[in-house]
């Protein structure tokens, strides 16, 4: 039997022959471009997936012994800030720290075409988030005296682009030999009528990345694992491509992660106080003694306004995606057969190929299921997992649209205002309105500095100027 022959009956044993509609059409080499996507298709999982996730909308199972998730407060006293980071600066004095960046996304609702890390951040100079963390990694590197590999998770739509991206700028003065890109899986986008898989193209199955979730097997089958444990590194610190202020080789987390008695050292979380009730973030919470995540959207109204005796909301730790992974935990996940973390649905318009007309289609209405799995489900598969309070301005100023709520322009003023809290903590004098917000714009570089702690008094100015633009 031909191979075309057999994979037209498996996909007949799963509903799926119409994926071969335009077969004879197609030049020999489309034809084995589209051969190969269905070979990669998983058959003995598709039917269940498809009755799971795309034919039926069943709301999420919330445990009914959910419970807040305990956490290291910021500033409690209740622990020892100094020995934690003490240990996160031996670990990276020795090299055993490394990035990884997730940067599948497109610009596309920033009004930007190209990859998300691309795209101008920086309130003065404009650099790049790419870039911006490029400074952090290198102003790491000269503080601990030690390499500070990067990994960079792409997708297929911005691979090629990203890699060019970082060419162009010569890898921001980083050693390319120490920055590894690799793509994340995908996954078919389902008609949310038929099941039936979707034609991208009469030779092209339409297809979404996978998910952060599909992080810890990219990292797996990549080799970036391999790598790692030749550099010698054991914890890997995980942030989304979108957020600059985010603090990637913060000594007092990473010691945590590898010291705290509570801690397995597998997989580690950072979170933020919500804002209210309704703000967008997941909430870490325990169910049976587990930490996990719950999304604000599957989090009954209930419990997301529910408070304590202080007035203060009881579900109230955000998590805003900054993670410590232990590179063996990695490995162990990747290593047990039995790992899957849950796949997530999400209804959206998905261009395709009609079937009976031929023509290619841009659905005005959501059309299609796809799937996606997210990192914070592999919380529960850690032994003991901790959570660290972090403040808002110095870690979280994600750029996600291009207006409004966690906005480019609400991102640049979190950057300004991280700046100006770092220079006033030396002393330096800077403008303020009568609201408290900074009278200027400010940006400070990775390489300039990556803790206010570390800034050098002799090379900045003393005061600032109102009105004034100024980057550092």
């Amino acid at each position: 039997m031909s191979r075309i022959d057999q994979l037209r009956t498996r996909l007949q044993a799963v509903g799926q022959s119409h994926l071969l509609t335009f077969a004879a059409d197609l030049k020999e080499s489309e034809l084995g471009g589209l051969l190969t996507q269905v070979e990669a298709i998983d058959f003995d999982q598709l039917p269940a997936l498809i009755e799971r996730y795309v034919r039926s909308d069943a709301p999420a199972l919330i445990p009914g012994d959910l419970e807040p998730a305990p956490y290291y407060a910021r500033g409690s006293g209740e622990w020892d800030v100094r020995h934690y980071r003490s240990i996160g600066e031996d670990l990276l004095e020795a090299g055993r720290v490394a990035c990884f960046t997730v940067a599948g996304g497109q610009g596309s609702r920033l009004g930007y075409e190209g990859p998300k890390g691309c795209y101008p951040t920086a309130p003065v100079s404009g650099k790049s988030l790419f870039q911006i963390f490029a400074e952090k990694i290198r102003g790491a590197e000269r503080t601990y005296g030690a390499d500070v590999p990067w990994y960079v998770m792409t997708s297929p739509i911005n691979h090629d682009e990203t890699r060019r991206f970082f060419a162009r700028w010569d890898y921001f003065d980083l050693d390319p030999q120490r920055i590894m890109f690799f793509m994340q899986g995908t996954m078919p986008s389902f008609d949310k009528a038929t099941g039936r898989i979707l034609l991208a193209d009469k030779g092209v199955i339409a297809t979404n990345p996978d998910g952060h979730g599909g992080a810890l097997r990219a990292l797996h089958a990549s080799g970036a694992v391999a790598d790692m444990k030749r550099r010698g590194i054991d914890v890997l610190s995980y942030f989304q491509v979108d957020n600059p202020n985010v603090n990637i080789t913060d000594p007092v987390f990473i010691g945590l992660h590898a010291g705290a008695p509570d801690s397995s050292g597998e997989m580690s979380s950072k979170m933020v106080p919500k804002s209210g009730p309704e703000e967008k973030v997941g909430v870490f919470c325990r169910s049976g003694g587990k930490l996990q995540v719950i999304e604000y959207s599957d989090l009954p109204a209930a419990l997301a306004s529910e408070r304590d005796a202080h007035g203060r909301l009881r579900f109230l730790a955000g998590s805003i995606a900054i993670h410590m992974l232990g590179v063996s935990f990695i490995e162990k996940v990747n290593a047990d057969p039995c790992f899957a973390l849950p796949w997530h649905r999400a209804v959206k318009k998905v261009p395709h190929i009609d079937l009976e007309t031929r023509q290619f289609v841009e659905p005005k209405e959501p059309n299609a299921v796809k799937l996606e799995r997210f990192v914070f489900d592999a919380i529960p598969l850690a032994r003991s997992s901790i959570v660290l309070e972090t403040d808002r301005v110095e870690e979280f100023a994600p750029v996600k649209n291009a207006t409004g709520v966690d906005s480019i322009e609400t991102s640049r003023q979190l950057q300004t205002e991280k700046a100006a809290r770092w220079l006033e903590s030396v002393g330096i004098k800077i403008p303020r309105r009568a609201d408290g917000r900074p009278d200027c714009v400010l940006e400070l570089s990775g390489v300039t500095a990556i803790e206010p702690d570390r800034l050098d008094l002799q090379s900045l100015p003393q005061s600032i100027d109102p009105g004034s633009v100024v980057a550092i």
